[in-house]
């Protein structure tokens, strides 16, 4: 990949990337925050937190709204510190479906951290969130259901290859899948992201091995990390219950 033109990033620091989009006939808030370019990543996810309820409050959404938060990071360490400070707000009925990587060149500054996130409007005013925690407790929550769509946080597994892992990856989302009334063949959309050594051929056969149906949308991105080492892959979906 080219090399980032620092100077134009440091135009966008601290500033929001909003994109509003009208998908499965619901209304979704995507917004993007990179942190400042001073401070330690929690202090940078702090000031990420505080932007991020401006522009919900605009929309007349809150944190409650939020279905996934995908946290970028530099590096291991500020993966780790971004993701404490997201833990302290991702509680109650703000908890959502959560994924970390670590891949600097997502970076159009020189931020630590950075989170996308993903705001639903239901079409029921006051619906609450159903969550369903991981069995045992993590950190991460295992997925919610929201106005009836489903998201599931990242799943991954350390294993000695992709093959093995997405083994053990893609029976877990077909089991939870079914614990939650839906099946492959209402997954509305799946994110793959892939570690950059792993080729995309490799995964798409192993999805069309394991996998029943064909899959509406399907996105493959590169990273360098996760939150183990040793992890080749992290898996996100969105199904209709």
């Amino acid at each position: 990949m080219g090399k980032i033109n620092r100077q134009e990033g440091k135009m966008r620091v601290g500033g929001v990337r909003k994109k509003m989009v009208i998908w499965q006939g619901r209304e979704f808030v995507f917004l993007s925050c990179e942190g400042v370019t001073v401070g330690t990543a929690n202090y940078q996810m702090e000031g990420i937190f505080d932007r991020l309820k401006v522009e919900l409050r605009k929309e007349q959404l809150s944190l409650d709204h939020i279905v996934r938060t995908r946290l970028w990071a530099v590096d291991r360490k500020s993966r780790e510190m971004g993701s404490d400070v997201r833990a302290k707000y991702n509680v109650g009925q703000a908890r959502a479906a959560t994924s970390s990587y670590i891949m600097p060149a997502h970076f159009a500054s020189d931020a630590l951290v950075s989170l996308d996130v993903v705001a639903l409007r239901p079409a029921i005013t006051n619906i609450q969130k159903l969550l369903f925690e991981s069995s045992p407790p993590r950190k991460p929550l295992s997925y919610l259901i929201f106005d009836s769509l489903l998201v599931l946080s990242g799943k991954t597994v350390v294993l000695p290859s992709l093959s093995a892992q997405l083994d053990e990856i893609l029976p877990r989302i077909t089991g939870i899948l079914l614990e939650a009334g839906s099946s492959w063949d209402k997954v509305v959309n799946v994110s793959c992201y892939l570690h950059q050594s792993q080729t995309c051929n490799s995964l798409r056969h192993v999805f069309q091995t394991l996998v029943p149906v064909p899959l509406p949308r399907m996105e493959i991105v590169a990273v360098e990390g996760y939150s183990a080492e040793g992890k080749l892959i992290e898996v996100e979906v969105m199904a209709e219950t």
